[in-house]
C-alpha cells in the first residue's frame, strides 16, 4: 500500500485583486499565476506578499517618472500617450511584466528544495540564475517605460 501525500493549495481560495496607487492599475493574483504558470503549492497569501512588495519596488524605481506624468496631466497609466514606434497599450503591458518577473524572482529565491543533496544545491543554483533572470526582465521593463537603455555602460 502506498502512502502518497499530495502536497500543495490547490483548493485554496484565489487571493483577491491588489489594489494599487491610483496612477496604476490594480493587480490581479490569478493573472500572475497563469501568465507565469505559477501552481497551487504556493499560497494566495505568498502570492498576494510577493506580489505588494514587487508593487512596491516598481512603484519607486518609477516614481519619478509617475511624478512627470502626472504634472504632465497624465493622472493614469493608461492615459499616457505612447510613442509611435510603440503599440498603444505598451505602458500598462510593461508595468505588469516589470512587476510579475519581480515577483516571480521573489519566489523563485524562497522556494529552494528542502534537502541538502548536491543535486538540490545544483538545482538551488539554477533558481538563483533564473531569478536574477527574472530580475532583468522586470529592470528591462521599467527601462522601456522611462525611455532607458537596457545597458548602462561606464568607464572605471
Amino acid at each position: 500500500m502506498s502512502s502518497f501525500v499530495a502536497a500543495g493549495n490547490a483548493s485554496a481560495a484565489p487571493a483577491a485583486p491588489i489594489a494599487n496607487a491610483v496612477f496604476y492599475p490594480d493587480i490581479d493574483p490569478a493573472e500572475f499565476r497563469d501568465s507565469h504558470r505559477i501552481d497551487g503549492t504556493i499560497t494566495p497569501q505568498r502570492i498576494t506578499d510577493v506580489l505588494l512588495t514587487a508593487i512596491a519596488t516598481t512603484n519607486r524605481i518609477l516614481r519619478e517618472w509617475m511624478a512627470a506624468q502626472v504634472e504632465a496631466g497624465y493622472l493614469t497609466i493608461d492615459s499616457v500617450p505612447t510613442p509611435h514606434w510603440q503599440p498603444p497599450e505598451i505602458y500598462p503591458a510593461l508595468y505588469q511584466r516589470a512587476v510579475f518577473a519581480e515577483a516571480h524572482a521573489q519566489l523563485l529565491e524562497r522556494y529552494r528544495d528542502y534537502d541538502a543533496t548536491a543535486a538540490s544545491r545544483d538545482r538551488g543554483d539554477l533558481h538563483d540564475q533564473t531569478a536574477d533572470n527574472y530580475r532583468r526582465d522586470a529592470r528591462w521593463a521599467v527601462a522601456e517605460i522611462v525611455g532607458r537603455s537596457h545597458v548602462t555602460v561606464e568607464l572605471i
